[in-house]
């Protein structure tokens, strides 16, 4: 068992086994045991300070390893801040260095840009003014030539001024004559039946016409004291039409300069007059146009028109031609029988005229006889002939 110990000089406190104790016990008895006391002591002593300074001493040799791997590791942290610290300055600069080129070149881009945008206003007032010069000269020019037609249409008769207008029209329509290579455009110069139009139109496809246009031109001067209204020319121009076997009528027309109606496009007025319409010269090709196309959608129907009036005809001929031949057989009959009754009767007055009865009952039987075989030579086939539509009739009534 082990004991604590307190040295009486300098007060430390050390530790002994039983066996020491006891022998510690044993010497105190006298001096020498005092004294290997006292040595035993200092030797523990010496012994511990000895321990405490190899402690100490391992205790700091471990701290300054920490403290040595700390200031290394510290070393190490500082290395990676500069490093670190370096390649951020490094960073900012590169993309200071980005932005300052990138706003450079946006400053350039501006300047140029203001550059544009200012050669462009120049430009652009040049075109202006170009413009407004040429504004400014064509309408001086327009004004001149308004000014000039003005003067002129003061100087031209009613009848000139009207026929300024048929040649616009005539001119508009040569102009576009090939998008119509079959159609007939002519003055109308037939003025047999006491009134003419101004132009007739007419077009055709495969020879047939589908579509017709009687055409008056009206207009007036200025200076005119009486004007005239489009509607005093309707019932002239709807008889030309008629005269001249067309089917539509229109009145190209400048009277009425104001008038709303008129200044609007194609006016129908046909609730007054049939298929009439009044347009402005400006619409002259487009209405031609309308007309056309409208029209050429009827061609086939024309053609089955036509078609049935050729067969309408050929059974007229057919029944005409039969009832001739009737009549022709009656009157034969009725002949035949008048002079067959006189012959009776002749007998019966006297038979000193049977000789003359005789010859007149042979004359009788002679018509009879002509009536007769007419009747007997009257066949479908004579009948037919040279009548296709009759002989294909009565072929297909055979046939079933």
């Amino acid at each position: 068992m082990s004991k604590e110990l307190k040295c009486p000089k300098c007060g430390s406190v050390f530790t002994v086994d039983e066996a020491d104790y006891a022998g510690i016990l044993s010497q105190v008895k006298n001096a020498e045991f005092t004294a290997e006391v006292d040595r035993r002591l200092a030797e523990l002593h010496a012994q511990w300070q000895a321990q405490q300074q190899a402690a100490t001493m391992q205790q700091t040799t471990s701290f300054q390893q920490q403290l040595m791997a700390k200031e290394r590791a510290l070393m190490d942290k500082d290395s990676e801040i500069a490093r670190l610290r370096a390649q951020a300055n490094n960073a900012v600069l590169s993309e200071r260095q980005k932005q300052s080129d990138a706003l450079h070149q946006k400053e350039e881009e501006i300047l140029r840009l203001r550059a544009d945008v200012l050669q462009e206003k120049n430009e652009a007032k040049m075109r202006e003014n170009n413009l407004k010069e040429s504004y400014e000269n064509r309408l001086k020019l327009a004004e001149e030539q308004v000014a000039y037609y003005k003067d002129m249409k003061t100087r031209l008769s009613t009848k000139m001024v009207g026929e300024t207008l048929e040649i616009h029209c005539s001119t508009e329509f040569n102009r576009v004559r090939p998008l119509f290579p079959n159609a007939y455009f002519e003055k109308d110069n037939d003025a047999s039946g006491g009134s003419k139009g101004d132009f007739i139109f007419r077009d055709y496809a495969d020879g047939l016409e589908y579509v017709s246009v009687m055409f008056e031109m009206k207009n007036e001067m200025d200076e005119t004291a009486t004007k005239h209204k489009n509607e005093d020319f309707f019932k002239k121009l709807d008889a030309d039409r008629r005269a001249k076997n067309c089917e539509y009528a229109v009145l190209v027309s400048l009277l009425e300069p104001e008038s709303e109606l008129y200044n609007t496009g194609i006016v129908d007025v046909s609730h007054r007059y049939e298929k009439m319409y009044v347009i402005r010269p400006q619409f002259f090709i487009p209405l031609i146009t309308l007309l056309v196309q409208t029209s050429r959608k009827s061609i086939e129907y024309q053609r089955q028109l036509a078609i049935a009036r050729d067969q309408s005809i050929d059974v007229t001929h057919f029944e005409a031609r039969l009832q001739d031949m009737k009549e022709g057989f009656y009157r034969n009959v009725d002949l035949a029988h008048r002079q067959y009754e006189e012959a009776i009767a002749a007998i019966d007055k006297s038979i000193e005229q049977l000789q003359k009865i005789k010859d007149r009952l042979t004359s009788s039987g002679n018509n009879l006889r002509l009536a007769n075989n007419k009747l007997q030579d009257i066949t479908i086939k004579k009948l037919t002939r040279g009548n296709k539509t009759m002989e294909d009739l009565f072929e297909s009534g055979t046939s079933e």
